[in-house]
């Protein structure tokens, strides 16, 4: 073929050359020209490459004897006459046979060409068929996994302007295909934050280090429906020439899956509020802490704050949630906690004041009808229904109270009062789970509450008993100066069988007893009461000290179980004899001018109550100016010092200058007396006058 024969190239420059290592050359696409009598007149690189034969090897010789075996040639003249007939292109696939003598399954695409001067020329397209049909495959399943993927997948430009985007990720966004393409993200997702997702999506291009499923929240456009959590990768894409084309990104649905570990988060903070609360909750029978741990519980975790109330009748002794004729009901505030300082500390009642909430009122609604109360979105209107006044109202409106809710506090079957909680600082609205868990949490708080409520009764029943029990002001009797104290065990209205007792006698004597009865509570303090009485009966029959005692082991052994410790003495101002007898009983403390005090030596006896050993009876001179004192255990047992250490701190509490006996008790209960014991103190001593 004559130069002037050939295909010219089109005048001008190159435009958008490529470098090598595009499609075209994974497929390694050969050109072959072939003239009207079927030589080989043009023969490309790739030619070569895929037949075997150099350009001087193949141009010039047909191509029929070139590359087809003799048993195909006739078939291949055919196709060759039908193609420069120009009654149409062949398209197919047709063995070659190779220079090294292999047959090669080509794929073709043949087409005839026409030049200026009129010559015809039949163009080539061949590529090997096992590459053509691996790049086909390829493709296919690229395109066919990117469309029934269930992870959104998209394709960005270097403009980062969508170039392809998926069916799921269509959904995910809930925007249609076309309206992306083109676009960037800002102008298809305005409400996302484009400038910092572009930012990181050119980290990626530049630096080829990929972002692994980076966890994000958010609703989908036009939504009103719950939160959504998907997980977003970004991938630089990279042609055959390591050429950056742009950057993909993944996005995968994983709202599932969040709003189950969500679920689970949420079950796990309750359960550890409740065990908290199991734990914080009811560690003392005080009405008033266990009110206050309730509140700390509760706060900041459900509430921003916090209120217990409780209805003021079942303090007062009346029928427990007893309203008024027109639905009114009477509270007490218990405890208020707040997270914060606000004004909604200031709306509420002050601790320890008993207000009358009107029928209106939710909390009232609340206790009368023992249901939850929730109001998840706080209204204007609402306030006047939550707030105890006008001013509270406003108070709470300017805290910026969004959400209430109250629980009834119900135990035993009866509604105790109310936990009222409310949200200002925290966003979220009290809802279903928020009404379950701090319903549990109440619950586990009425019990205790209702425990230290009927122990409080009983402590005071007790404490009133006692008081009522004990000596009203034994300060004087012939020949002798007496003080006393008597605390009661813990906290003030906690009650033990402790007495002390002054009873006098014929002839100017004076009977001196101490006791303590085993045990505590309204029990010890009845038995406490029998025995003081039975006590003061036999001292005034003018029986010797150790009879006493023998007839009052009977009466506590016909009591039942009752046991108790007792010393018992008798005072002659006449003789300054003291004759005493002890029935288990710690030793009383004699002391004399001069001297350091000493413990009586008394015959040890056993407790009252365990009979069958016979008391006996030591007499002691009080000269003037001498003092016995008379105590019981609680004053000088602890758990952590023995008993004889004890004692012998109290002899030398004693050997002290002399002092009033008033300032002696004081020194001896602020010295000896723990804050923490479990035993109350009964405390006797007398001073002999000249």
């Amino acid at each position: 073929m004559a130069e002037e024969d050939s295909p010219q190239p089109a005048a001008g420059p190159l435009v958008g050359a490529a470098t090598a290592g595009g499609l075209l050359d994974v497929l390694g696409v050969a050109s072959v020209v072939l003239d009207d009598q079927g030589r080989i007149r043009l023969w490309s690189p790739q030619a070569e490459t895929l037949f075997g034969y150099t350009a001087d090897e193949a141009l010039g010789r047909f191509a029929a004897q070139l590359l087809v075996e003799e048993g195909r040639r006739d078939e291949v003249l055919a196709l060759f006459a039908h193609v420069m007939t120009g009654e149409g292109a062949w398209a197919g696939s047709f063995p070659i046979r190779h220079r090294d003598g292999r047959d090669v399954l080509v794929e073709f695409r043949n087409m005839r060409l026409e030049a200026d001067n009129g010559r015809r020329y039949a163009l080539g397209l061949a590529s090997e068929q096992a590459t053509l049909r691996r790049v086909e495959r390829d493709l296919a399943l690229s395109l066919r996994l990117v469309d029934q993927s269930p992870i959104g997948l998209a394709v960005f430009d270097t403009n980062l302007r969508y170039v392809l985007i998926n069916p799921a990720l269509e959904r995910i966004n809930n925007v249609p295909a076309d309206q992306h393409l083109g676009r960037r993200i800002g102008e298809v997702l305005p409400f996302l934050g484009a400038t910092t997702i572009e930012a990181r999506m050119r980290s990626v291009m530049e630096t080829g280090v990929p972002i692994l499923d980076e966890f994000t929240t958010g609703r989908l456009p036009g939504s009103t429906g719950d939160e959504h959590a998907w997980l977003v990768s970004i991938y630089r894409l990279d042609d055959q020439a390591s050429r950056t084309i742009g950057v993909a990104v993944s996005v995968v649905d994983v709202t599932e899956q969040h709003r189950t570990a969500v679920s689970a988060a949420h079950a796990r903070r309750r359960l550890s509020l409740i065990a908290d609360a199991s734990v914080r909750i009811g560690t003392t029978l005080d009405l008033d802490i266990t009110a206050r741990e309730l509140a700390d519980v509760v706060v900041p975790e459900v509430a921003d704050i916090a209120a217990v109330d409780v209805l003021d009748t079942i303090l007062t002794g009346t029928r427990p949630g007893e309203a008024l004729r027109d639905g009114s009901v009477r509270f007490r505030a218990l405890a208020l906690k707040s997270g914060y300082r606000n004004p909604a500390e200031d709306a509420a009642d002050p601790v320890g004041e008993v207000t009358l909430y009107g029928p209106g009122r939710l909390v009232t609604r609340c206790v009368r009808t023992g249901r939850p109360v929730l109001v998840p979105r706080v209204l204007p209107a609402d306030l006047p229904r939550i707030a105890r006044n006008e001013e509270a109202a406003r108070l709470l409106g300017a805290s910026g109270l969004h959400s209430y809710l109250a629980v009834p506090l119900i135990a035993r079957g009866q509604v105790l009062g109310a936990l009222d909680l409310k949200r200002a600082r925290n966003p979220v609205p009290f809802g279903q789970d928020d009404v379950l868990l701090a319903s549990e949490l109440a619950a586990h708080a009425a019990v205790s509450i209702d425990n230290a409520r009927w122990y409080q009764r009983e402590r005071h029943t007790a404490l009133a008993l006692q008081r009522h029990l004990l000596p009203q002001d034994p300060r004087t009797a012939p020949g002798l100066e007496i003080a006393y104290r008597y605390q009661p065990a813990g906290a003030a209205d906690e009650t033990g069988g402790d007495w002390f007792d002054v009873v006098p006698l014929p002839g100017d004597r004076t009977a001196l007893v101490v006791g303590d009865v085993m045990g505590s509570g309204i029990n010890a303090a009845a038995t406490m009461g029998q025995l003081r009485a039975t006590a003061r009966a036999l001292a005034r029959l003018g029986l010797d000290p150790g009879t006493v005692l023998t007839h009052l082991d009977a009466a506590t052994a016909d009591l039942g179980e009752a046991m108790a410790t007792c010393v018992y003495g008798v005072y002659d101002p006449h003789t300054r004899q003291c004759h005493i007898s002890t029935a288990g009983h710690l030793p009383p403390v004699h002391l004399r001018p001069g001297r350091h005090p000493q413990l009586l030596r008394l015959r040890t006896a056993v407790p009252l109550g365990v009979g069958g050993v016979p008391f006996h009876t030591t007499s002691v001179t009080l000269g003037p100016g001498d003092e016995l004192v008379l105590y019981t255990d609680g004053l000088v047992e602890t758990r952590d010092q023995d008993i004889d250490t004890r004692l012998l701190t109290l002899t030398d509490l004693l050997a002290g200058p002399h002092r009033p006996l008033e300032d002696t008790c004081d020194l001896l209960l602020s010295a000896l007396r723990r804050p923490d014991t479990h035993d109350d103190v009964a405390l006797l001593i007398a001073r002999a006058l000249p």
